[in-house]
This record gives structure tokens, C-alpha cells and sequence, in this order.
């Protein structure tokens, strides 16, 4: 299929998001998108403070800004905030379960947040050093922890992990621990590293001394984006994160011990690399409801000791590429992944401005769900998906990060798209406004507040309000 060869269908008529064919795990009732009218909320409203607009109804409260001072004492809030995820402070840590891709029930009432810190060499706020929880020192990245009442007031915010680099998205466990990805294939001695990097590390947001600040090494080392844990089956999906070609690849990590809990992952195990059998880039496939079945092919070298996985020979079949290989969330019976956007510019085979993907592990198939479009409309849907979690009515909720205005987009399980958050926070330079992008978008256990980070300013928001 040639470049721009996108299907008529699968854009809105003001250029935003179109559904048709089999959306059955995450749309349940297919079908097109409904009319404006129908979606969410309603309209978003201009915030006066110029941070967060919201529909009418929402409130937000701003919970961190980075900066500030952190309430440990360890140091300042760290800067680039991005994946994250919201645990029951009573259930977190060593034998919680979180039930399976749900809400689990809050018993006691608080939240522990676990925030990414998306550091690079350069960045001017790093995370603060913590004996116990440093991996490489000269690594500015890693994962913050606030604890917050029943009432939604901050009590508590301090490092859970340190001395790892660019952590991006992750994921969190049946078990209710985080996994933080690092997405860079950086060694040590690049950027003035002291250990190699791109690994994934898991997090415990109860008490991070217990998990330490060890690789899993065995998971790969690769531009890790996200990733999602089967909670029957214990299989780790992940994604990703690659600009050039060629680009990221799609994988399961098979642990030697399967849902064994806090640490078992470290065990080691098995990992594979997603094959579509005729398909090399999911690129060119542009038609929602599309399906192909798939195998699973082993990673010659996990630790990419030589060569990066992705240039690694997988046989006479080749693998199956996408290009930046960013979302991942475990949802009903499967995992939903995104291809944040396609350009040819750079060496892809066709163009999109945006994919999610889901994979059925039972019919062991892959199924194109959802196709973004440009936002020609600034209240539809714009373009470059990344962060994405469950809804509380079932659908989506996925973070923009694309040129111009910057959104929380809502999707229903019946398919119809609305606006749920804009960043109101302009950090252009005069007369050129900007904005930063949305990232790490999750809700609360019970369901009831959504807690969101603008990259930049770092900045995290818990939002409440008439939820479904």
C-alpha cells in the first residue's frame, strides 16, 4: 500500500476518529461514531487559571508541581512527569490483587500514586538521589510516590526510584506493584551513564525499599515504552518506543514464575517478539476491524549485548514492525497497544496519525480497533495517541501527544469520541503558544477521580466529577 493511503472511513468528516468493523473487547456495539451532541460531558470549559479545562460539572486540584519542594524532604519534585498509576493504599504492596484489568475496592479509603519522571541527560530537575533506591547516579531519571487521604489532600510525596533514565510509561501488576520503563537503549558510558540502561524495574509504591532498584533484565533491553500484565496468565506484553527505521517491535515476556508476586520477576523467563505472517509493519493496515492471526517468535538476544532486538535475525519470516510503539493496558480479555503515529517522511511504508491495536491471546489474533485523525475540529479528536487506560463506563481514555492544543480524549464502549481535559498551561514563547502533552492518565480504585500529568510543566492533576 502506498504512502497517505489511509481509508476514507477511517476519518471523521472534520478529521477525528472513526469505528467500524469488529470492535467486540473494547466496543462491544461497533459501529460509527455518534454525533457531537452525543459525546461525554459536554463542552469543555476555559479554566480562569488558565491550567486544566474541563466540561462543566469537573473540577480538578492541582497535587504536584514540579519544582516544588518534595514533602519527604529528599529534594524538589522532579520534572518531565509521565506514566503513572493509582493503587488503594490499603491494598497496595506484597499480597494485594487488584482483580483482573478492573477497579479494585479501596478499603481504606487513601491512594498511592506512583509518577514517572521522564529524565534525559539534560534534564534541570532530576529525581533526587536516595541510598537503597539509586540504580546509576548519573542517571536523572525514576518514579515518585504521593500518598493522598480519602479526602484527596496530598499527605505524602517522596522517591521510590532512582538513577534510571528516560522512564516513560510502564504498567502495573496483578500484584500491585509498578513496572517503570526506560525507554533509551543507552550503555553505560553514553551520556555519561555509569551502567547500561533500558531495562524495565519494578516499583513498590507501599514500601520501594522492598523492590530496590534492580533490572529485570531478562524482560529485554530496548526503548521500553509500556507495559501490560495478563492477571490470568501472568505474560508480560510490552511496547516499543522507536523513531527510525527499523522500527519497534511488539513483545511477551513468558516469566519463569507466572503471577508469583513482588519480585518473582526476576526470576528470569522467556522473550518473544510479535510475527504477523505476510504483514512487516502494521502501518499499512488503515481499516478498523481488520484481523490477522499471529505467532510468537523467541528474541535471539534479549540484552541486546550486540545488536539492537530490532535488527536482530528472526529467521526466514522476518517480524513485524510499527512505528513509535507507545500505549499498553490490559482490558477484559486481552491487551490494547498504540501505534502513536506513521510517517513515511521517515521511512515508514504509510501514513497514519495514530493506531490502537488489541491482542486476543485466547485466538491469538491482533484486530486494528481505533484510527485517529487529524484535528481539524480542536473539539474532535486530534492525532498521536500515547498514554491510555480503562474508563470507568468500560471505554478508553487516552492522552494527545501531537502538535497544537493537547487533550484527554474519552471513548465510550459504544464507540462514540469526546473531549474530556485540554492543557490550558501555555509554555510557548510569545505570539507561538504551546502546550505540553497529556501523560499517565489513570483513575483512582474507586473510580470516582481521574488523576492525569501535563508533561510540562510537570504538573499532576486529580479531576473529579459526575464520572459513569
Amino acid at each position: 500500500m502506498p504512502p497517505n493511503a489511509l481509508s476514507r472511513r477511517s476519518l471523521l468528516a472534520a478529521g477525528g476518529i472513526a469505528f467500524s468493523g469488529a470492535l467486540g473487547a473494547l466496543f462491544p456495539s461497533g459501529g460509527a461514531a455518534a454525533p457531537a451532541a452525543a459525546r461525554g460531558y459536554g463542552p469543555l470549559v476555559p479554566d480562569p487559571a488558565g491550567l486544566l479545562d474541563l466540561p462543566a460539572g469537573f473540577t480538578y486540584r492541582v497535587l504536584s508541581r514540579a519544582g516544588d519542594p518534595l514533602r519527604s524532604g529528599e529534594g524538589t519534585v522532579p520534572a518531565n512527569c509521565d506514566g503513572m498509576a493509582a493503587f488503594a493504599a490499603g491494598d497496595a504492596g506484597p499480597g494485594g490483587h487488584g482483580g483482573h484489568g478492573g477497579h479494585e475496592r479501596n478499603r481504606g479509603g487513601g491512594v498511592r500514586l506512583v509518577r514517572n519522571h521522564e529524565n534525559r541527560a539534560t534534564a534541570a530537575l532530576r529525581v533526587p538521589l536516595v541510598e537503597g533506591l539509586t540504580y546509576d547516579p548519573h542517571a536523572l531519571g525514576g518514579c515518585t510516590v504521593l500518598d493522598i487521604d480519602p479526602a484527596g489532600r496530598v499527605t505524602g510525596e517522596r522517591v521510590a526510584l532512582a538513577g534510571t533514565a528516560v522512564n516513560c510509561a510502564g504498567g502495573r501488576t496483578p500484584w500491585n506493584t509498578w513496572l517503570t520503563c526506560e525507554e533509551t537503549e543507552d550503555r553505560a558510558g553514553t551520556a555519561g551513564y555509569a551502567r547500561d540502561h533500558g531495562f524495565v524495574f519494578e516499583v513498590d509504591p507501599a514500601d520501594p525499599r522492598r523492590s530496590g532498584a534492580v533490572p529485570l533484565t531478562a524482560m529485554g533491553r530496548f526503548a521500553h515504552e509500556a507495559v501490560a500484565v495478563d492477571p490470568y496468565r501472568g505474560v508480560v506484553y510490552e511496547t516499543e518506543d522507536a523513531f527510525v527505521e527499523p522500527f519497534g517491535l511488539f513483545y511477551r515476556f513468558l516469566p519463569a514464575r507466572p503471577l508469583g508476586g513482588p519480585g518473582s520477576l526476576r526470576a528470569g523467563g522467556a522473550l518473544e517478539a510479535l510475527r504477523v505472517p505476510g504483514l512487516p509493519n502494521l502501518a499499512v493496515v488503515d481499516e478498523p476491524g481488520a484481523q490477522f492471526p499471529v505467532e510468537w517468535v523467541p528474541v535471539p538476544d534479549p540484552s541486546a549485548s550486540a545488536t539492537p532486538i530490532r535488527l536482530q535475525d528472526f529467521g526466514p519470516g522476518g517480524i513485524t514492525h510499527a512505528q513509535k510503539l507507545e500505549g499498553c493496558y490490559w482490558g477484559g480479555a486481552g491487551v490494547h497497544f498504540v501505534s502513536s503515529y506513521s510517517r513515511s517522511s521517515e521511512g515508514s511504508p504509510a501514513d497514519h496519525h495514530g493506531q490502537v491495536w488489541f491482542y486476543d491471546p485466547l485466538r491469538a489474533r491482533i484486530r486494528l480497533d481505533v484510527v485517529f485523525g487529524p484535528a481539524a475540529d480542536v473539539q474532535l479528536p486530534g492525532d498521536s495517541p500515547d498514554n491510555i487506560c480503562l474508563a470507568p463506563d468500560g471505554g478508553l481514555m487516552v492522552c494527545e501527544d501531537g502538535g497544537g492544543a493537547q487533550y484527554v480524549f474519552g471513548v465510550t464502549p459504544g464507540g462514540e469520541v469526546y473531549p474530556v481535559a485540554r492543557n490550558a498551561d501555555d509554555v510557548g514563547e510569545p505570539g507561538a503558544p504551546a502546550w505540553g502533552e497529556f501523560a499517565g492518565v489513570t483513575f483512582s480504585p474507586d473510580a470516582r477521580t481521574m488523576y492525569v500529568n501535563a508533561y510540562a510543566p510537570g504538573t499532576t492533576f486529580a479531576v473529579t466529577g459526575p464520572w459513569r
